[in-house]
């Protein structure tokens, strides 16, 4: 493959990125604590906008089926909902560790999030119900020995 463009504006490491399911926008989740919003639909990329809201690196960050709900997780522990124009919609609190990842359900009910830290005993992936906000289920591991 060939790059096409290289995408700068974060003061961070980029931790992770995802294309919007029509292809039109992409996030960026860094260690500098906020989310980018790229726009993709003409010629060249132009950056449209960033998300503050957390308190420690963001870490991973996923759209829902139709693009209209992004979700972030962080360091900080939360995963904050927003709007494609970058609007926070919520945020869903409950990890006692970092969130390293976010993942939303095929039909954007709900939005699944996995946490775990060497040496904190979160080690958790939770459910969230996405209208209300409101954990549904915690599935809960342990820490591995090696």
């Amino acid at each position: 493959g060939k790059e096409v463009c290289s995408l700068r504006g974060h003061s961070g490491s980029v931790f992770s990125v995802a294309f919007s399911p029509d292809g039109k926008t992409l996030a960026s989740g860094s260690s500098d604590k906020t989310v980018k919003l790229w726009d993709l639909s003409g010629g060249t990329p132009v950056e449209k906008g960033t998300l503050k809201g957390h308190s420690e690196a963001v870490s991973s960050v996923a759209w829902n089926h139709d693009g209209s709900l992004l979700a972030s997780g962080s360091e900080d522990g939360t995963v904050r909902l927003w709007t494609p124009d970058g609007q926070e919609k919520g945020t869903l609190r409950g990890h006692s560790a970092a969130v390293n990842s976010v993942a939303f359900s095929p039909d954007s009910k709900y939005v699944a999030s996995g946490s775990g830290e060497f040496g904190k005993s979160d080690n958790s992936v939770r459910i969230w119900e996405v209208a209300t906000g409101k954990e549904v289920c915690s599935l809960t591991g342990t820490i591995a020995s090696w």
